[in-house]
């Protein structure tokens, strides 16, 4: 005769739709070039070189509910808001949206609850 099945079954079953529901969820970010209100590339032509000041600025975004919504949104445009004022454009520029070891620990420790991202844009200022 087989016994009942220990409780915890459910939950190993259940397991790894959580988990894909985990890494479908959110934490998607616009970027929006149009508002920085200069024109923005994220290339230039091979072998030109660019002249203008190098700039890298680090920023963090917040989601809550394993990514489903939006609490704070970096904005590169208030982080080079003082070297954009008498700036022709922006040319090279690269988004970096990664998680750092920190950010995977909160995760994890709120179970999904508070998802902490780091973004690192990099670029060059066109003067």
């Amino acid at each position: 005769m087989i016994g009942p099945r220990p409780h915890w079954s459910g939950v190993l079953r259940g397991l790894p739709i959580l988990l894909a529901l985990t890494l479908l969820s959110g934490c998607a970010q616009t970027f929006d070039a149009a508002t920085l209100g200069v024109p923005v590339t994220m290339a230039t032509a091979a072998g030109q070189p660019v002249q203008g000041t190098r700039f890298e600025v680090n920023s963090h975004a917040l989601y809550a509910l394993w990514g489903i919504a939006q609490i704070r949104e970096p904005s590169l445009r208030k982080a080079l808001a003082a070297q954009l004022a008498d700036a022709r454009g922006i040319a090279n520029l690269r988004i970096k949206v990664r998680s750092r070891w920190s950010d995977v620990l909160i995760t994890g420790l709120t179970l999904g609850l508070i998802v902490p991202r780091a973004v690192t844009y990099e670029g060059v200022v066109l003067k």
